[in-house]
């Protein structure tokens, strides 16, 4: 063989190990590219990813035609370097072809191009589909045949192709989407997020004002009792009751009061006709079908109840919005917040506070599944109502009863968790 054929020769091996390195990052890249960044690309008009969506559509033949012009190129480029090994070194030339190559191959062929397609799958992938389309079409025939024993080696091993995955991302992986987002959504728009997926697993139950904190108006108080109520009252709308909370007659709208203030004669009938009709919601309604029917309704405050009918508490719309963007609102009848930090690090928490609130505050995981408040968490662990200040442990945090009054944990000192130092050795 004379030196331009064995040039030629050379020549050849080089292209084709570019065109297997082409085929190898090509596969990569398509199988990298991130499913839903393509669809949206591809719905703002990006051609390059228009191609490679349909091309994703039809994974077999898209795979096909990759690993049969892959194939092709290697076993053609091993015949050619065996050719010019022989002619180079004689016999022994096959197996320094077969170490060679090998080596060449996997590092040039293999290894550095889906490196590369994994690190830049756009910038592989939309170019390569310029290619791998037309291929597609010219070899269809081959890769007809090809899928179609592949199909009955499937069928035999009982695989089928609708038994795979579906391209759809649960509520989990969602959320872990979104907090790995990093700096491309902001902090608090990932937390508006993650809370809008956590409405369903959160009830009216775990966000309602409890029964013992609704202020209301009760007919059987006298008349100027309930107007000097609504004078001062600082809530928006007030449950109107009969000697029982259990016993709602209606819901007056302070908007509503004012008609009522300005009469120079009144009466409780009158005081009935501006109240609206109760609207009551069942405790175990998850806050995402609570907020649809409060819309529906066209309510913004709502009666818990259980399934006795008995009043548990009230909920808002305000209350379930604020699960979702945060507290926007003041509590002007709060004289002193629930959770108060003190300089050793502790924190007094008032007894009703609820278990949800102290959690999303201070970023602990108190148990949440039975009882609501901090006082029904202490009575429960202690299988009885304390009757002297006692201490327990929930969780790995301390907790120190500070006050009873009337069966209740009026305020109790809580230890936050306590770090473990590591340990340190040479």
């Amino acid at each position: 063989m004379n030196e331009t054929s064995l040039t030629a020769l050379f020549a050849t091996l080089v292209g084709l190990i570019l065109l297997s390195a082409f085929f190898s990052s090509s596969e990569t890249g398509m199988m990298s590219l991130n499913r839903y960044r393509l669809k949206h690309m591809a719905k703002t008009g990006h051609k390059g990813a228009r191609r490679a969506q349909n091309l994703l559509e039809r994974t077999d033949q898209l795979i096909g035609v990759i690993l049969i012009g892959n194939n092709f190129v290697n076993i053609l480029a091993s015949s050619i370097a065996t050719v010019i090994a022989i002619r180079v070194w004689g016999d022994a030339g096959i197996a320094i072809a077969t170490v060679l190559l090998t080596i060449v191959i996997l590092i040039f062929a293999e290894v550095t191009p889906k490196t590369l397609a994994a690190l830049f799958p756009e910038k592989i992938a939309f170019p390569a589909s310029h290619i791998l389309g037309p291929m597609i079409k010219i070899l269809y025939p081959l890769v007809w045949a090809v899928n179609l024993f592949t199909g009955a080696i499937l069928k035999i091993l009982r695989v089928s192709a609708k038994d795979a995955t579906a391209d759809h991302l649960s509520r989990e992986e969602l959320r872990t989407l979104v907090n790995e987002a990093g700096a491309l959504i902001p902090t608090k728009h990932k937390d508006m997020l993650v809370s809008i997926l956590d409405l369903e697993m959160v009830t009216v139950n775990d966000i309602m004002v409890p029964r013992n904190e609704v202020v209301g108006i009760d007919l059987d108080d006298d008349l100027d009792t309930i107007l000097r109520q609504l004078r001062s009252s600082q809530h928006t709308r007030l449950p109107v009751y009969k000697g029982d909370i259990n016993n709602i007659q209606g819901v007056m709208h302070l908007r509503n009061s004012s008609k009522l203030l300005m009469q120079e004669e009144t009466n409780k009938a009158a005081l009935m006709q501006l109240c609206q009709e109760p609207y009551f919601i069942p405790e175990s309604t998850p806050l995402n079908t609570q907020l649809i029917n409060f819309q529906k309704s066209r309510r913004r405050f709502g009666i818990v109840v259980d399934e006795y009918g008995d009043v548990l508490g009230l909920a808002t719309l305000e209350d379930i919005l604020e699960e979702i963007v945060g507290e926007f609102t003041t509590d002007y009848a709060a004289t002193s917040p629930d959770i108060i930090p003190q300089d050793d690090g502790t924190f007094i928490v008032d007894g009703a506070a609820a278990l949800r609130t102290i959690n999303k505050s201070l970023g602990w995981k108190l148990p949440t599944d039975g009882p609501k408040t901090l006082n029904g968490l202490i009575t429960e662990t202690l299988e009885s109502i304390p009757e002297t200040n006692v201490c327990l442990k929930v969780k790995g945090h301390r907790i120190e009863v500070l006050q009873i009054k009337d069966n209740v944990v009026k305020a109790a000192i809580v230890h936050p968790l306590k770090r473990k130092k590591r340990k340190t050795g040479a």
